[in-house]
């Protein structure tokens, strides 16, 4: 199958290459810097150089492909708008190609911060109540599944939880602290998070562009249903010197963080019972079962930079 990914070098994105290749799919990655390029050329991948806000730097080589999966996003503060241009381009890019009679299917990165603080188990039906921080993602999860109304066009989008493995994002970050000696925790910790392993995310991408019948919404939680106090504690022992763990109120994490702070502070039980009707089982169930294998990864990974 012919894939094209953007965000090939990120965290989540450089994980569904991994699986990509290991499926033997014939890669082109959208990349911006030339360097990165040529190190994904000795892998394989036909990197594209270009700017997910330039469509034309990537257009024609995204409506070549079977599958367009949707990993990148922008950094800068046009983060929502570049999006918006993302999207319109690679859809339309879909759009052409099932013009030709060729099936394509489009997948969407969003994520589980849409759901709000869970009510129950939320299950992909559950109704959305975005905290600020993921204001914006509904409207383009809309966009995105609109657009799969044809029989050769299909849509998908997936609502990862917090990605865990490796020796980047939000709990890398926490084991990073840890060995600094500080870990700080917003709020009292008793709230849940909804995890997923990066390698289990991954397999989910591939399935999920692969399948012919895959289309609509798709959660990735391994769901442990794990307290962040239990996920710290556990990081904290497994630590070589003891760190401080320090709960800062929210009011002094969002003069900080912004509404990033009300983000990590969600209490959130999320299930992928559409997931596992794929017949995706994450590997890894919990952060917490799974810290000295994650620190082993971490580590190796910061060797390797």
């Amino acid at each position: 199958m012919r894939t094209f990914l953007t965000g090939a070098t990120g965290y989540i994105g450089s994980a569904v290459l991994d699986t990509l290749l290991r499926n033997r799919h014939e890669v082109t990655a959208l990349v911006r810097d030339p360097e990165k390029a040529e190190r994904l050329r000795l892998r394989g991948v036909h990197a594209v150089v270009g700017e997910l806000s330039v469509p034309k730097t990537y257009a024609q080589a995204a409506e070549a492909s079977d599958a367009i999966i949707h990993t990148a996003l922008d950094r800068s503060k046009r983060a929502v708008e570049v999006d918006r241009q993302a999207i319109d381009a690679l859809l339309g890019a879909a759009i052409r190609h099932a013009a030709r009679g060729q099936p394509v299917s489009v997948v969407y990165t969003s994520g589980v911060w849409v759901l709000g603080n869970t009510v129950g188990q939320a299950t992909e039906e559950a109704p959305l109540r975005p905290t600020p921080h993921a204001a914006w993602r509904p409207d383009h999860e809309k966009l995105v599944l609109d657009a799969g109304r044809g029989r050769t066009l299909r849509t998908s989008v997936i609502r990862p939880g917090i990605v865990y493995g490796g020796a980047r994002g939000i709990i890398g970050d926490l084991l990073k602290d840890a060995a600094n000696g500080l870990v700080r925790v917003i709020g009292d910790g008793r709230n849940h998070w909804a995890c997923v392993y990066d390698r289990d995310l991954a397999d989910l991408y591939v399935r999920v562009a692969a399948g012919p019948e895959a289309s609509g919404i798709f959660h990735a939680t391994d769901e442990a249903d794990e307290r962040v106090g239990d996920i710290v504690a556990e990081v904290a022992r497994q630590a070589k010197m003891q760190p401080d763990i320090r709960n800062v109120p929210i009011e002094e994490a969002r003069a900080k963080l912004g509404a990033y702070a009300d983000a990590l502070a969600l209490n959130q039980i999320v299930r992928s019972a559409r997931a596992k009707a794929l017949g995706w089982a994450p590997a890894l169930h919990s952060v917490s079962g799974n810290v000295a294998r994650l620190l082993e990864e971490f580590r190796a990974q910061r060797e390797a930079a």
